[in-house]
Order: C-alpha cells, then structure tokens, then sequence
C-alpha cells in the first residue's frame, strides 16, 4: 500500500554532514514516518519521527540530525551534521498504516523501504 525509497547514502569523513531522502508513494499518504539504522551486529534502532504534530529524535542524535519531511512532493528528510564514526549504519525509512507517531518502536511501523548506507570514517 505505500512503496518507500531512500536515497542520498554515502560516504564522509567525521564531523561532516549528509542529507539522506526518503520517497513515498502508493494509496496510503502516511502521517507518521520515521528514520531507523542498523550496524553491523547491532539491533535497528529508531532515530527521529515525524508526523503532522511533532517531531522526535531519540538522545544520540538530538542537536545533530533534523527530520523534516515535505508532504506537497511526498518526500521525508533526515539533515546529518556533526557525523561521528558511530553513526555508520543502513539508514531505513518507514512508515506506519495510518495515525501520528506514539513512539520509534519498529514493531509500530507498517512499511519499510530497503535502505541507504551511511558510513562515517
């Protein structure tokens, strides 16, 4: 019901920034979308939300990254600046079925996209 695609990974050097995108599209214009990573040997783990009342970055990332999303073009943004090695990750975006945001647990997230590598060195 909603196909979602990230693009905009890449490569940079510590202390830079990177912008990562997320399209959506599909019959279901969703409120809440997030931003998740996983790295190697870690679990995924839930780094900023967005809905239509409020935003949400979890503590690691508050004051770095921005999640903004444009509802006209149907694209959601995750600005990074201050990148740090630890931020190195497959970057996924995801959306939930319907409704705002109540947490960044991924079991609340109904569709996911493929994902988008970030690596920080």
């Amino acid at each position: 019901h909603v196909q979602l695609v990230e693009s905009g990974g890449g490569s940079v050097q510590a202390g830079g920034s990177l912008t990562v995108s997320c399209t959506s599209s599909g019959k279901i214009n969703p409120v809440c979308m997030g931003w998740f990573r996983q790295a190697p040997g870690k679990q995924r783990e839930g780094v900023a939300g967005i809905d239509g009342v409020s935003r949400q970055t979890v503590d690691s990332v508050k004051g770095r990254f921005t999640i903004s999303k444009d509802n006209a073009k149907n694209i959601m943004y995750l600005e990074m600046n201050s990148l740090k090695p630890e931020d190195t990750a497959m970057y996924y975006c995801a959306a939930r079925g319907g409704g705002y945001c109540y947490s960044l647990a991924d079991d609340e997230f109904d569709y996911w996209g493929q994902g988008t590598q970030v690596t920080v060195s």
